[in-house]
Parts: C-alpha cells; structure tokens; sequence
C-alpha cells in the first residue's frame, strides 16, 4: 500500500473538495468532514512507525514512479529515522488545528478548513520527498495556504504580516532552486536527493551550494538575523495558523540542513560550522533576552521558538576537533525539533482558548485566571514547565541531550547555550504569575469559563504527548539512531574532488 502518497494526497484531495463544494450553510458538516479527513491522514501514518525497521538507515515505505520522465524527474518519496517522525508530527497537529477552530472560525469555513488541510499534505510531501525538483515544488507550494490562512483569517496587520511571510521566505529559496539545478548537471542529470549525497564536489563548489541552502533554511528555521518576519507572522495569524507555524513550518529548514546540507556538502559544513553555531548562540541568548520585555503573548511564545530552534542548529553543527559530529547532540537536536511541536503548539493554543473568551494577547489584561479557569490554568502552566524545559516534559529531553553532546566538543558553548533554561524560566515564568496567579484581575477575567469538551479534548492530547516524550524519550530515539549514525559517518568522510 502507498502509505506515503496516501498521506499526502488523502488532505490534499480532501481540502480541494471542501473549497469545491462547501458553504457557509453548510459549515456543521464542513466541520465533520474535515475532522474524518484528518483523522483518517493520521491514522494512515501510524503504520509508518509501528512498521518501522529502526536496524536500517535505508529509505523506507519508498514509491518511485515516472513524472517528467524527459528531464528525468520523478516522484520519488521515502522516510528513514530522520524524517519518519516529522509526518506523523505533521498529521496530529492537523487533527488538533481542526478541533481548535470548531467554534471559532464562523465564516468561509470550508476555505479555511481545506486550506489546512492541503497545507497538511504539502507538509507531509516535504518530509518525504526523495526527488530534488519534488521537495522544491511541495517546499514552496506550502507557502501559499498558509499566505492565504494569514492574510485572510488573522489580525488588523494580517496584509502586512503576510506579504512579509512570503517574501522572506520566496526570496530565500531562490538560491537553493540555483543550487538545486548546478546539482543536477553536476550529477548527469538526476534530481535524486541520494545520488547527490554520493557527489564528489570542489570546495569552491560545496560552500556555494552550502549558503545557497543556508539562505532557504536558515529563513525558514528562523534564524537570527533573519527571524524578524516570524513574530510578526505569529501576531497576526489566527490560531490554528499559529500551531502550525510553530509546531511544522518552522520544522522544514531544520530538516533541510540534515537531507541537504550536510550531507551533499559536508566539508564546507565543517569549515563554516562555526558560524552556524555563532548564529544558534545569538538565537539561544539573545532572542531569549528579547523574550523577556514582550508584552504580547503570542510575541513572547514567537522569541521563544527562535530561541528554542537555536538548540537544532546548534546541535546539527557542533563538530569536534576531527570533523566528527556528535550523535547525542544531532539526536538530541532531532528530538528537540519534535518536542517543540508539541510544546510551542500547545503554548499557541492556550493563548488562543484565552483570545477567544477576551479578545486580546496582552498580559496586562489577564491576572488570576486559575481562579476562574482551574482545568484551563493546569495545562497551561504544565505547557509552560515544560516550555522552560523542566526534567520529565518533553522541553526537557532534546535540550538536555544538545547541551550534553555539546560539552563533549567545547564546554564554554555548552555553557552560554545552557543560559537559556535560565532565560526559558524567566520569561515564562514570568507571563506564567501575571496571567494566571494572583487575584482576579478585572471584569474580563471574573467572568471567564473553564474549557468545554473539545478544548480539553485537545489540550489534553497534547499533554499526554508532551509527558510521554518527556518520561519515555526511549521509542523517539530508538527510531533515529541508525539514520542519524549513518548521517555523521558520511559527513565525516571527505568528498572534495580532486
């Protein structure tokens, strides 16, 4: 069975349906039929890691059929134990956009439920492209359903944020595009993302291929100083644009840096490695400062997901003094990417359960809403614990895990990197005591009501996840281990051409 090509067409299929032959009188079975339609997508990508075969680093549950058989193009997809989390990740995050906006979202419902899920199979389509022309066309077809979810659903500056959005990250994928067809030519004409891989290259050649990627994946991450259309972006977009910003999108220049640029040029990642890690340590540090004055909370929780996608990069590119990487820092790195889905999407949703009853993100206007919204206030600050990666949530493990690997290469990053779980804390714990703690602040807050069923329906999954990965990382880490061995043993291997 095509799990694959199930996982990414079954949303696709269903989103153009729903823009096709739903209406706004229709908006209760609109609801239904995206909700089946998700859960089917997730449920069709359980198999993927039940199946998996954790002793392999080959490409598994792999299709390959003709698409432009002239130019040699074809559509190929695969997962290994980089990627094969990121899908399920993906998928369940949909489920929880959906459930989220089931009383929310009162008008063009079909348009903005099959925008999500479209968005969902384009997403799936990135991770497990195996054809270079393939990952570029779902890399940046899924900037436009979530172009359309900012601009048309979210704020008073949604136009703004959203040009913003796309013109970051247009621009900087058109110097992997270049990078992409030099590799083409360069291989004899084969897209194959693995046949690069094998790729002799000049040095010359690799560090320009190198920043070719790093501009694509370093927007998309974000990384400094290239993150200011991120917060902007969160601002305005509603929340379920949120979510998926947070927990997927920010996901896909990470990932980009493990199928691309390490392993096509790895010596040029060893010789610019420091710089990646300069860039992570501004990310870690200084955005984490910058977390700490906001007053607005979904600009708070955006710095705080820079600041936590400076552990990926950070852990992707800590090599020691042979030009070996660190497995428990890629690991770690890898694991944190996933945790953070969790984590940052459910932080996202909190403040989006609280927008919904008093229409606004400021601080100022909350204060002591555990005394009107008990349930609602244990999973938010569970999701803030874990947020400042507190020892058995699943902030905690990839963190712990980078900082680790990275004290085995050079202890004085580990330690500025470490700084913040200090930060973390500060500004967490901060809006933590001035939204829920305290006396009821106002009117607004008195009057609140604790969660329905379908809110804690959904905060609730995600908690388990959170506990889960954080209590038992075992079955997370099982599953990367031979793809991520692989991964280090052939960047460690010199592919100058001579």
């Amino acid at each position: 069975m095509p799990l694959l090509s199930i996982a990414i067409w079954l949303p696709i299929v269903a989103g153009v349906l729903l823009l096709a032959f739903g209406r706004d009188d229709r908006a209760e079975a609109v609801r239904w039929a995206a909700l089946i339609a998700a859960v089917a997508s997730f449920a069709v990508t359980i198999p993927l890691v039940t199946g998996f075969n954790v002793g392999t680093a080959a490409m598994q549950f792999a299709e390959k059929h003709a698409w432009i058989a002239r130019f040699n193009v074809w559509y190929t997809l695969g997962v290994d134990g980089l990627s094969v989390w990121f899908v399920l990740l993906t998928a369940f995050i949909t489920v929880i956009v959906v459930i989220s906006a089931w009383q929310v979202i009162e008008e063009r419902v079909h348009q903005y439920m099959g925008a999500f899920l479209i968005l969902s199979g384009l997403l799936v389509g990135v991770f497990c492209a195996m054809d270079g022309l393939l990952f570029y066309v779902f890399f940046e077809a899924t900037l436009i359903p979530m172009y359309l979810i900012i601009g048309v659903w979210g704020g008073p500056r949604r136009v703004y944020a959203a040009f913003k959005f796309f013109l970051y990250t247009l621009a900087g994928s058109l110097l992997m595009l270049v990078a992409l067809i030099y590799l083409y030519y360069k291989s004899g004409g084969s897209f194959d993302i693995l046949v690069w891989h094998r790729l002799p290259l000049t040095m010359q050649a690799q560090v320009l291929i190198f920043f070719a990627f790093f501009f694509a994946f370093a927007v998309k991450v974000p990384m400094w100083p290239v993150h200011t259309w991120l917060p902007d972006a969160h601002v305005e977009a509603p929340t379920g644009g949120s979510v998926v910003l947070a927990a997927i999108m920010l996901k896909l220049g990470a990932y980009g840096f493990l199928r691309f640029s390490l392993p096509i040029t790895p010596d040029a990642s060893h010789k610019w490695a420091w710089f990646i890690v300069a860039l992570s340590l501004i990310a870690v540090v200084y955005i984490g400062l910058v977390a700490l004055v906001q007053h607005d909370m979904k600009k708070l929780v955006a710095y705080s997901s820079i600041a936590h996608m400076g552990f990926v990069t950070l852990g992707f590119f800590i090599f020691d003094a042979q030009g070996r990487g660190n497995e428990l820092a890629v690991s770690g790195a890898i694991v944190q990417m996933v945790s953070h889905g969790f984590v940052s999407g459910a932080m996202f949703l909190c403040i989006g359960v609280l927008y919904d009853r008093v229409h606004s993100r400021e601080i100022s206007a909350y204060g002591g809403v555990a005394n009107t919204m008990p349930k609602f206030a244990s999973f938010a600050l569970l999701f803030a614990m874990a947020n400042c990666g507190l020892p058995g949530t699943a902030g905690f493990v990839g963190e712990w895990m980078v900082i680790l690997g990275t004290v085995k290469v050079n202890f004085w990053i580990a330690a500025a990197a470490a700084t913040t779980l200090i930060w973390g804390a500060g500004y967490t714990l901060w809006m933590v005591k001035r939204v829920y703690f305290g006396a009821v602040a106002n009117e607004h807050v008195r009057d609140l009501v604790d969660l329905d069923r379908r809110e804690f329906a959904m905060l609730a999954a995600l908690a388990i996840a959170v506990l889960a990965m954080g209590l038992y990382p075992k079955p997370f880490t099982d599953v990367m281990h031979t793809s991520v061995v692989e991964l280090l043993r052939h960047t460690s291997i010199p592919k100058l051409a001579h």
